[in-house]
């Protein structure tokens, strides 16, 4: 029985956060003196994690998980959970959110661990730039674990970048310029109110029509069909075989087709990004529920995902938990 909602969706796409942790402090996403972080009691064990993700894919029809954080590089171990992970049956696609600065260390690791594919956030091609955003000077590593991350066969190496309104919204050509130079999928995310600061505001953040008008000055976009209930809305650049993705998670929202569900590091499903309820899946494992059980609980968490996000309507809070401690 499949993980779906009142509405009719249905969650085959998994995000499990590994870590809350961080080894940079982007200004749009947590203070420069960092956050208190989850104790590790309170974390899933990699035992936990695989026994959770295994009754995802055997009962309850997810078939791509996606690792996230904080920055799930920080996790020991990670080319050994990847690995685990892999041997799931039916087995499911993998893939890692990841600021970069590990790849260099560990893309061949994961690789060969089972790991398909890699998302790789970078918002600036300028290292002072990237300094002042992310609050360290590691421009230079980012760029290097991109091209480690290519050469172990991650592909499509996918690149992530968010425009703030002031800091780097010069920069959308450039950025698409250099990822199609590097064979790089790169994605235009909008900002989004999840920081921990919660000092979002919607005067700040780059449209995704704004991006698509400053990408066409550049190139010829060709927008391409079959989108489902994929994030990004795809474009061929000139003529291919190059793409560019934009996902306009504020003002163009994609919720009527949303078919992801979370997995916090400390075990909580959030069936939406932006949910303020949690369903504490860790408490009742560590009870000794069996997979029935959970998978029972699952299921009613997801059944009860709202209609949208609600950005923009009267009322709306965003989530107590910042990005980093929900998972991307």
């Amino acid at each position: 029985m499949s993980l779906v909602d009142t509405h009719g969706r249905i969650a085959t796409d998994l995000r499990v956060s590994l870590t809350d942790r961080c080894n940079l402090r982007c200004v749009y996403c947590m203070p420069a003196e960092g956050l208190p972080w989850l104790a590790s009691a309170r974390l899933l064990t990699d035992d936990e994690v695989v026994r959770l993700v295994g009754i995802a894919v055997r009962l309850l029809g997810v078939t791509e998980v996606r690792l996230t954080g904080g920055e799930p590089t920080l996790r020991p171990g990670l080319a050994a959970l990847v690995a685990r992970l892999a041997t799931l049956r039916p087995r499911p696609e993998l893939s890692l959110t990841t600021n970069g600065l590990s790849l260099v260390r560990l893309a061949e690791p994961l690789r060969a661990a089972g790991l398909d594919r890699v998302n790789v956030s970078l918002d600036t091609l300028d290292p002072t730039r990237f300094a002042r955003i992310t609050r360290r000077d590691r421009h230079g590593d980012v760029l290097a674990g991109l091209r480690a991350a290519a050469a172990a066969g991650l592909a499509p190496v996918k690149v992530n970048s968010v425009l703030v309104r002031g800091v780097n919204d010069d920069e959308a050509a450039r950025l698409l310029r250099w990822s199609l130079a590097g064979g790089y999928e790169l994605r235009f995310i909008e900002q989004m109110p999840l920081d921990a600061q919660h000092g979002w505001q919607r005067s700040t953040m780059v449209t995704a029509a704004e991006i698509l008008a400053a990408l066409r000055a550049e190139f010829t976009l060709r927008p391409l069909p079959g989108r489902g209930s994929a994030p990004a809305e795809l474009f061929e650049v000139d003529g291919g075989p190059g793409r560019v993705g934009v996902i306009g998670s504020v003002s163009a929202p994609f919720c009527a087709a949303c078919d992801r569900v979370r997995l916090t590091a400390d075990g909580q499903v959030r069936n939406c990004l932006f949910a303020r309820e949690e369903s504490d899946l860790r408490a009742a494992l560590r009870a000794g529920a069996d997979d029935e059980r959970l998978a029972a609980l699952w299921r009613a968490a997801v059944r009860g995902k709202k209609t949208g996000h609600g950005i923009g309507e009267h009322g709306f809070r965003q989530p107590d938990r910042p990005m980093s401690a929900i998972g991307g």
